[in-house]
């Protein structure tokens, strides 16, 4: 198992991103979280195998229909907190 951090760009707050990051993440048996930050960007980290983290990333590229994705920092590694299901973070 691996872990992505994510931290998206762009027009993300605002459009549903949350939802729809968690929409899509459990759609594909992700474990993690999602969450606003106060800079205007969308940071999400996901566990899963490598194949469907690349499913995973190359979702958040395109985003929701409203959202503008300019750019995604990425961060692999390995697993250091195992989480239970996919949530959204306050």
């Amino acid at each position: 198992m691996k872990q992505l951090h994510a931290i998206v760009k762009g027009k993300v707050q605002g459009v549903w991103f949350r939802a729809w990051t968690l929409d899509v993440a459990r759609d594909l048996g992700l474990k993690g979280w999602v969450r606003n930050m106060p800079e205007g960007h969308v940071e999400t980290l996901a566990q899963g195998d490598q194949e469907t983290l690349d499913r995973f990333l190359e979702s958040l590229r395109d985003g929701p229909p409203l959202a503008r994705v300019v750019e995604i920092d990425t961060n692999w590694g390995s697993v250091e907190e195992n989480f239970t299901n996919f949530s959204v973070k306050y």
